[in-house]
C-alpha cells in the first residue's frame, strides 16, 4: 500500500485565502491586493509589513477560533471519500510549536478517517527554541523513509522532497507555478495510489 504525505494548510484547507479575506482585510481595510494576486509566500512584502507581523497575524488567526472553523477543501475531501482507503495517508506540515495542536486537531477532525499520523516541523517564532530534528520536509521524509508521494503548495518543500528522492505534486496556489488544476492533481494522485 502506497503512502501519501499531505501538507495541511493550503492543501487540505484554504488557510491563506480565508485568513486573508476574513482576518487580515478586516484589520487592514485599505488592503488593495486580491487573493489571486498573492504570488509569493510568505506574502508580507506585498502587504508592506515585516515577516514577523505577518506570522503573528497567522498565529492570531489560528488562536482566534477561526482556524477551527476552516472547511476542508471540497475537492480533496471528495477524493478521500472515494479513493482514500486505497493508500496510507500522513499529514506533514510546518507550524509553530505553540499552535501545532490546533493544526493537528483540525486535520484529524476532518481527515482522521484516512490520515492516521500527524507530523510537523516547527516553524520558528521568537521565544520558541525547540530542538531541530529536521531542517525541512525533505530531511524529515528521508528519516521517515516510507513516503511515496508528497503533495505540497510550497516550492521549497517540493524541491526538498525531490532531493530526498520522493515523488511530488505541487498543489495549485497563486504563489507557485503549478500548471495543474486541483482536479488534474487529484487524478495524478489516483494514478500513484494504484
Amino acid at each position: 500500500m502506497k503512502t501519501i504525505v499531505w501538507d495541511v494548510d493550503d492543501v487540505l484547507n484554504d488557510l491563506m485565502r480565508v485568513w486573508f479575506e476574513e482576518f487580515w482585510r478586516a484589520k487592514h481595510p485599505g488592503t488593495k491586493t486580491e487573493y489571486n494576486a498573492i504570488n509569493i509566500n510568505p506574502p508580507h512584502e506585498l502587504f508592506g509589513v515585516s515577516k514577523e507581523e505577518y506570522l503573528a497575524s497567522l498565529d492570531d488567526f489560528r488562536f482566534s477560533g477561526l482556524y477551527d472553523r476552516l472547511t476542508p477543501n471540497r475537492e480533496v475531501l471528495d477524493w478521500f471519500v472515494t479513493y482514500g482507503a486505497k493508500c496510507r495517508h500522513v499529514a506533514l506540515t510546518r507550524v509553530p510549536v505553540a499552535v501545532s495542536h490546533v493544526s493537528a486537531a483540525w486535520a484529524l477532525k476532518h481527515y482522521g478517517q484516512w490520515i492516521r499520523s500527524f507530523h510537523f516541523i516547527p516553524s520558528y517564532r521568537a521565544g520558541e527554541h525547540p530542538p531541530v530534528y529536521d531542517e525541512n520536509k525533505g530531511t524529515y521524509l528521508t528519516y521517515f523513509g516510507k513516503a511515496d508521494l508528497l503533495i505540497d503548495d510550497t516550492i521549497e518543500n517540493i524541491e526538498a522532497a525531490e532531493k530526498a528522492g520522493v515523488k511530488t505534486l505541487t498543489f495549485p496556489r497563486p504563489w507557485n507555478k503549478s500548471k495543474l488544476t486541483v482536479s488534474q492533481l487529484l487524478v495524478a494522485v489516483s494514478e500513484v495510489s494504484k
